[in-house]
Formats: structure tokens, sequence, C-alpha cells
């Protein structure tokens, strides 16, 4: 049958991802995805699964099918996913060449397209005044909210924050960011007033290490994606367009570059470790880029 051979070839597939790539097990359940989509549709057009009659044409078109309905980023994902299963059946004699040099790159070059549409200050302060503070969960997700807004934090670093990471006399903030990196912030007197009024209405258990705890049982430390969710349902309540986190962090940037601070100033802000990645947001701002344009030669400005 059909399924047996090819769930046979996914456990092997599986196996050596794990034993001799040493992948960790989300990049694994990513790369068995695309190798499983790939290898169930030469199946259908083929009506027989034969791994050994693949083409580079076979490789190409499935390439070209993904390219039109995912992103540019996710499309080069699947360019990695998709070399890494034609190596595997290259390294196991399954097929007679090397197909994974037959998969294209794709193009998609930095600062080519323009930063997704921010959201205004005025939105901001719109989102945050949708919660109930009266409330346990609505003090935990306003707090969580002005960390998001007010410090640009990403959904994984709120949900790490513990404790021991608030400096309260200092008034600072360490955050615990990517690549286990610990970067010390200011603890802003309104972010500062949202955790002390979230921390002092009884949470459970009191004695827990991180700041953020779930309201239902089992207590716990939040998980990330809850911050999105905080968010969402904040967007609903102020009539707003439905957006993320992360929205929030272009909107903090946007807000920066309008007041006069300088991509130096948001980098660090932001926590870049490239200062190429803050200069995304320099292209936000259309006025000050009308006054360094250059006129079209031979045309008034």
């Amino acid at each position: 049958p059909l399924a047996t051979a090819l769930g046979e070839l996914m456990d092997e597939y599986r196996s050596w991802m794990f034993q001799e790539r040493g992948l960790a097990p989300t990049t694994v359940h990513r790369y068995e995805n695309t190798a499983r989509r790939f290898l169930e549709e030469q199946c259908h057009s083929s009506g027989v699964f034969v791994p050994s009659a693949l083409t580079g044409a076979d490789v190409n078109a499935f390439l070209l099918r993904e390219c039109n309905r995912v992103s540019a980023g996710s499309a080069k994902g699947r360019v990695a996913e998709l070399r890494a299963v034609l190596r595997f059946l290259y390294l196991q004699g399954i097929t007679e060449l090397r197909l994974g040099s037959a998969v294209p790159p794709v193009g998609g070059w930095r600062l080519a397209t323009l930063p997704p549409p921010t959201v205004s200050a005025t939105d901001v302060q719109l989102l945050l005044d949708s919660f109930d503070r009266s409330t346990q969960l609505g003090a935990r997700d306003f707090a969580i909210a002005m960390l998001v807004a007010r410090l640009g934090l990403r959904s994984i670093e709120v949900a790490r924050l513990e404790l021991c990471d608030m400096d309260w006399r200092a008034g600072e903030l360490v955050v615990r960011g990517k690549a286990r990196r610990q970067d010390r912030m200011p603890l802003l007197a309104g972010v500062g007033e949202a955790l002390v009024a979230y921390l002092s209405c009884g949470r459970n258990p009191a004695d827990a290490v991180h700041v953020f705890l779930t309201c239902r049982a089992p207590r716990g430390p939040i998980r990330a994606d809850l911050v999105g969710d905080v968010i969402e349902r904040a967007c609903k309540r102020a009539g707003l367009p439905k957006f993320g986190p992360h929205r929030l962090r272009h909107a903090l940037a946007g807000e920066m570059l309008k007041q006069g601070a300088g991509l130096t100033a948001i980098s660090q802000v932001l926590r870049h470790q490239d200062l190429a990645t803050t200069a995304l947001y320099a292209k936000a701002d259309f006025d000050s880029l009308r006054q360094v344009a250059q006129p079209w030669p031979g045309t008034a400005r």
C-alpha cells in the first residue's frame, strides 16, 4: 500500500534527522511536514510511490506551488526543508541524482519591502484603555500590554519575566531575550505601576518565580502565545483591526522616530543585535524621506 511505503520512509527520515543531524524536535516536525507533503504529491501525480523516479522538474514544480501560497521568508524555509529530504534520499541510495542541487534559491532582498502598517499612538492608547483593571485577569493583561507597548518586549520575553528581574530601587528591568541575552532596561513609571497593581491583587501561588501566571488551574507561568491572545482580545474590545503584539513593537519604534530619536537609540530599546534590522523603520517615516529624496532629472521638486 502507498501509505505503508511512505510511512516507513518517513520513519527513516525522522530518525535520520534526529540521529545524524541532531535537529531539535520542532525543526524535525517542520521538515517532516514539508517532506510528507512533497512525497504525497508525487504519489498522487504518478499513482505509484516511486521516489527513485523523482526529477528536477518535480522538485521545481513543487517549489513553485509553495511560493504561490507563502511569503518570501517562508519560501526560503521550504528550500532548506526540500533540500534536506532530497539529500536524505540520495544518501540512502533511493535516488541516483543529487536533486538537492536542483532546488533553486528564492529571491528575497533585505529592505526591499515596506515595513508593515504601524499603529498610531492614539490607537495604542485606545487599546490600553480597554482593559478592566479592577479584576485580577484585567490587571494581569494590562501589565502584559504595557510591557509590550511601552518597552517593546517580545512575547517570549514577557513570558520569561521573573520576580528577581525587577530592580525596584534602581528602576530597572532585566529582559531575558534571544540567544540567552540579558539586557537591562529602564522600568518606566507607568509600566512599574501596572506591574505593582497586578502583583498586589493576590497571585496564586504567591511564591511563584515567574511574574505572569495563568488564572485558571493548573496554575503556572503563561505561555508566549497568551500574549498574542491578550492583544487580540484588546483589539476587539477597542474596536480596532486585529493585530499581534509584534505590531506594537513597530508602533513604539515609529513613535520614537517621530519624536526625533535616532536609529541607534531605537535599536537599543528594541535590543536589535544588528543596526541594519532597525534601519527598516527609517522607511516608514515618509515625511523625513521626502526631505532627503533627490528630484528626478528634468522635473521640479
